[in-house]
């Protein structure tokens, strides 16, 4: 996967890949919001079921977009999974605590 996305961004340009990843951002957050605002109820009837079926594997595919163009940049500036799950742990430590702290 790394060279396939390597290619991706080698083609396009750092600088076009930061304007189309903005584009990505949106359409995600434009899918939860859809899901949040479909106003079913997503808990009592087969139909919804396939309905909230939906808006999750829509959110999923928006999902993926937004880290294909992440995995992109990732491999771009060369910088390594333990790097950013280090970081990660260390942001959601720093949550936990501030929730504890609530």
């Amino acid at each position: 996967m790394q060279d396939k996305l390597l290619k991706i961004i080698n083609h396009y340009g750092v600088m076009k890949q930061l304007k189309y990843i903005h584009t990505e951002y949106f359409e995600l957050d434009e899918a939860i919001i859809d899901y949040l605002s479909s106003g079913f109820d997503f808990n009592y009837d087969e139909e919804a079921k396939h309905i909230y079926d939906e808006y999750i594997y829509h959110i999923a595919e928006e999902i993926a977009d937004v880290m294909v163009m992440l995995k992109q940049f990732q491999y771009n500036y060369g910088i390594v999974d333990e790097c950013i799950e280090k970081i990660m742990n260390e942001k959601i430590d720093r949550q936990l605590e501030r929730i504890e702290n609530e």
